[in-house]
């Protein structure tokens, strides 16, 4: 919170107290009325294992959020943290692993790139005039451009040294939570006892003041991104620690997640207020809703509305509370024995919510369920393909009286990671996953492996852990099949193209690599051009519109999805099915629809309703203590105009 408590003499005692103290400090009353419901609402919430869960699945977003509480407090804001902290860790592995430098030195370069590119925005924005939102957005694409860059797109393994911060010490404390602690506490006392603290604040206040009071205003500004910079470099280091792996695109969207935590938790983005304590309940809150909506079993749409939701009317009740007549002040700025006064604020709200814990711990008391419980964590759910693996498991889970709980990763290693945990702590009878990358979702596979819950991946392998069994079709086998397909429609030569999917998944790796080692045996297919489209019907547009232009003579494309295949149709116009022959992947309804009409020439199929029913079963037969298969191959077919008809999907 931003704020120090002033208490009436009249509410000093007793539940007035607690309730004064609660009003004036909105951020820690939403936390505490979270916990609240989500004690009430799941049996699971509770349990020692799932607390930790949200200390880790908070510690990311609440390094990220310390660092841009220095920046928000000045009046400025930075969008580039999640870019940055992607590009450090990119940059600790791959100096660590292909360059075989020191992983001592591998770290400090991390480190030293986060600073580097705080200075840059605080270079564009103190030196350049340029609006902090402009700066740090450009920061932001170059931060993720010269990651993929680095890594060329694919997981780069981390260091087993530094890979250690993702573990637990005494096989029970997250080593997370730690880092997290300590640089909440480092945070807490630049903004508190530092000059530059004290900057901070008179910038955020008035900058042309504080100009004309005597402050460098200017060398402040560095200082401030700069540090920015470097909370970010360890947020990265310690995502892609928990991940085994560096991800280039690792922490898409945490920026926001960053932001919201620091303004939920009392900070003005008019600039001036904000405080550690604060930004470490904002990161909290949205750890906690995020935990409890999977453990709720809350749909992964619905999920994102509830959150954004539960961020307005958290900040809702904090511009409530201010009106009310607190008075929001600067760390290390209050009245005498205010410090006293916010030490009772934390204290009796941990006296609360030990109590509300105590209390809701026996409304769950002997409630048990023969029913047998399956979580499904899917990369992602805006993908006809995915959304098509979840209807064949739920039309089975419901067949065989299954409780099945479906999550959505958003394409997100780290969010997988979390949800698999979560998974874990309630104790399901088994887990499936599809892996938004095989090498990430490893650790938190491992986790479950300790917990002796089965795993079933489908579509995707995880690497480095124990899966009871693996139902996929074979993406490489996939990727021979459509360049057979496509050089077979060409005559054995011509001009193509290749869309490819989102950079850093394993599908991508693998459908690729199919393609071209297909293409070996057709020396007369040349591949003029190759760039992602991500998956994404629009993007596969946009990029088959600008390779038109400089490739309008192309015979071929082929896509590694049906979307950017779809895409790509649109792009082509007449062209499609008639000049050029367009070739997708997945066999999406859409997609077949498109087979069926000739604008595309045909699909890979890989029968995705099918793998989703046959993992159901695996997962099914793999609580039960059943022997199941280790690996269950669901044949891929390429399906062109002539037997679209008898494809059953």
């Amino acid at each position: 919170m931003a704020t120090d408590t002033h208490l009436s003499a009249s509410g000093a005692g007793g539940a007035s107290a607690v309730r004064r103290l609660l009003l004036d400090n909105g951020a820690l009353t939403a936390l505490i009325a979270l916990v609240i419901a989500m004690s009430a609402l799941s049996g699971d919430f509770l349990t020692t294992d799932n607390l930790l869960n949200i200390g880790v699945q908070a510690a990311v977003t609440a390094i990220l959020a310390f660092g841009v509480t220095f920046v928000i407090v000045s009046a400025g804001i930075d969008l580039s943290v999640g870019s940055v902290a992607a590009l450090s860790a990119t940059v600790l592995a791959w100096m660590a692993t292909s360059e075989g430098v020191p992983v001592w030195i591998a770290v400090l370069l991390a480190v030293a790139t986060g600073i580097a590119c705080g200075l840059v925005n605080g270079v564009l924005i103190a030196y350049g005039k340029l609006p902090p939102f402009i700066a740090t957005l450009a920061m932001l694409s170059v931060g993720r451009g010269l990651s993929l860059v680095i890594s060329q797109g694919s997981p780069i393994a981390f260091p087993d040294s530094v890979s250690h911060l993702g573990d637990t010490l005494g096989g029970w404390l997250p080593v997370p939570v730690l880092v997290m602690v300590v640089m909440g506490l480092i945070t807490a006392v630049i903004l508190g006892r530092t000059y530059i603290g004290r900057s901070m604040y008179a910038i955020g206040g008035n900058e042309e003041a504080a100009r004309l009071s005597g402050l460098r205003v200017k060398k402040q500004k560095l200082a401030i991104y700069a540090l920015s910079g470097l909370f970010a470099a360890a947020a990265g280091i310690v995502l892609a620690s928990r991940l085994s792996s560096a991800q280039p695109q690792a922490a898409q969207g945490y920026e926001l997640d960053a932001i919201a935590a620091v303004v939920i938790g009392g900070a003005s983005l008019a600039g001036g207020t904000g405080k550690a304590s604060g930004t470490l309940i904002g990161a909290l809150i949205l750890a906690v809703l995020r935990n409890g909506l999977n453990l709720l079993s809350v749909s992964a749409f619905w999920q994102q509305v509830v959150i954004g939701v539960v961020i307005a009317l958290a900040v809702l009740l904090d511009t409530v509370r201010r009106k009310a007549g607190a008075t929001p002040v600067a760390a290390g700025a209050g009245t005498p024995g205010g410090k006293g006064k916010q030490a009772a604020t934390y204290i009796i709200a941990a006296v609360v919510a030990a109590a509300v814990v105590g209390a809701m711990s026996f409304l769950h008391t002997g409630s048990s369920s023969t029913t047998q419980k399956v979580g499904l964590s899917l990369s992602t759910l805006n993908n006809p393909f995915f959304v098509q693996i979840k209807a064949g498991a739920q039309q089975e889970a419901k067949k065989l009286g299954v409780d099945l709980t479906v999550t959505d990763a958003q394409n997100d290693a780290s969010q997988q990671a979390n949800q698999l945990q979560n998974f874990t702590s309630s104790g399901l009878g088994s887990i499936i996953v599809n892996p938004v990358d095989s090498d990430a979702a490893g650790p938190a596979v491992r986790a479950a492996n300790k917990a002796d819950i089965p795993v079933v991946g489908v579509d995707r392998g995880v690497n480095k852990a124990n899966t009871a069994a693996l139902v996929a079709s074979d993406n490489i086998a996939g990727g021979r099949l459509g360049a057979k397909a496509l050089a077979e429609k060409l005559g054995g030569k011509g001009k193509i193209v290749i869309l490819q999917g989102l950079a850093g998944t394993s599908a991508s790796r693998e459908r690729g690599a199919g393609f071209a080692e297909g293409l070996k045996a057709y020396p007369g297919i040349q591949v003029v051009a190759q760039q992602p489209a991500d998956f994404d019907r629009t993007k596969g547009l946009d990029v088959m519109t600008n390779l038109l232009q400089a490739h309008p003579d192309i015979q071929g494309v082929f896509a590694e999805n049906d979307e950017m295949a779809l895409g790509a149709i649109k792009a082509l116009g007449s062209k499609a099915g008639k000049s050029v022959s367009v070739i997708g992947f997945d066999g999406t309804p859409d997609g077949l629809k498109a087979v069926q009409a000739g604008t595309l020439y045909a699909s890979v199929a890989q029968q995705p309703k099918e793998l989703g029913r046959i993992a159901v079963d695996n997962a099914l037969k793999a609580a039960e203590g059943k022997k199941v298969q280790e690996t269950v191959k669901v044949p891929v077919k390429v399906v062109t105009k002539e037997n679209v008809a008898g494809f059953g999907g």
